[in-house]
């Protein structure tokens, strides 16, 4: 394969339909945490008065305002449920805006691609859902076997699990790779869940080496670009930091509230940069399995010339 054939229309076809920019946007929506309670507990006499009387304002807040509590639960979920929903219309957009600029489309729409993708949408939700239960289940048995291997040889095993750690990235680079492939043959191949997991498995399985030498360019380079996206925050956030930490009075202040508006204007230009670089590397990948599956131009073959003509024969008179 031609790496850098595929580079170079990537870069092409992301330039040439800019609104590619905005599903790249929205497919960087929704890319969370827990809380853990605590065994230590207290009597409600042991604490000092000013936490009781905070405890008991709390109490009452809940029982008299219980419906902000639920509408603000309600919000998030909202929320979260519009992110997910963006992030993967944005996502099979890409898929299928690549596929269409490689058929030969000279224009792109926004509601066209939109259009295009709601077939697609419960088969890609549905695979993340999946993989979402699968690595969930798997980190939680991981996590309950180390936690026992940890109790019962006072943390030595730990120790032991640190070369296996060392493994864990390259493994879950590997499988993002599978399931990128994935993805793809569900939108390009109108594959379903399971059977376009295991297109995805056959891809890369088949066409490992472009596959490897594609995730480092992809995976490296996309990380080398977004950390430089990021330098404007670290250079305005670190000191503002250290203002404020190491400074007293409206000095440090003022340093703080500059550096939350620098990154405030900052803000947009990095959505839009983040944007373009999410729909070139979806782009990318979606070429990188047009190719491997023979669809697509063939960037190896040479061009084909066109044939020599010979002047028409003149009748010759006798």
């Amino acid at each position: 394969m031609n790496y850098g054939e595929v580079l170079t229309r990537a870069w092409k076809i992301v330039w040439k339909f800019k609104v590619l920019w905005i599903f790249g946007i929205l497919s960087s929506c929704g890319r969370g945490g827990g809380n853990s309670g605590s065994g230590w507990r207290t009597s409600a006499n042991e604490l000092p008065p000013q936490v009781q009387q905070t405890i008991a304002q709390s109490d009452r807040f809940l029982n008299d305002y219980w419906w902000v509590i639920a509408l603000f639960i309600l919000l998030i979920f909202v929320i979260i449920v519009l992110f997910v929903f963006l992030n993967t219309i944005g996502k099979i957009a890409l898929i299928k805006g690549t596929v269409k600029a490689e058929e030969g489309a000279e224009r792109l729409g926004f509601s066209e691609l939109f259009n295009l993708s709601l077939p697609y949408f419960w088969r890609v939700f549905g695979l993340s859902m999946l993989l979402f239960a699968a690595f969930l289940i798997i980190f939680l048995l991981i996590g309950a076997v180390v936690g026992v291997l940890a109790v019962f040889t006072l943390g030595i095993a730990l120790i032991c699990l640190v070369p296996l750690c060392c493994l864990f990235a390259p493994l879950m680079w590997a499988i993002g790779v599978v399931i990128e492939q994935a993805y793809i043959a569900i939108v390009v191949e109108d594959r379903g869940v399971f059977d376009g997991l295991g297109r995805g498995w056959e891809v890369v399985k088949t066409h490992w080496e472009p596959m490897v030498v594609m995730a480092v360019i992809l995976i490296f380079g996309a990380g080398i670009i977004g950390f430089v996206l990021a330098i404007p925050f670290f250079l305005v956030v670190f000191p503002a930091i250290f203002a404020l930490a190491l400074g007293q009075g409206r000095g440090s202040m003022a340093v703080f509230v500059t550096a939350g508006i620098c990154i405030l204007a900052y803000l947009p230009i990095l959505i839009v940069l983040g944007g373009i670089l999410t729909a070139y590397v979806e782009s990318a990948w979606t070429l990188t399995f047009l190719r491997l599956t023979g669809r697509g131009p063939n960037p190896e073959a040479a061009p084909v010339e066109p044939e020599a003509t010979l002047p028409p024969l003149q009748s010759v008179n006798a």
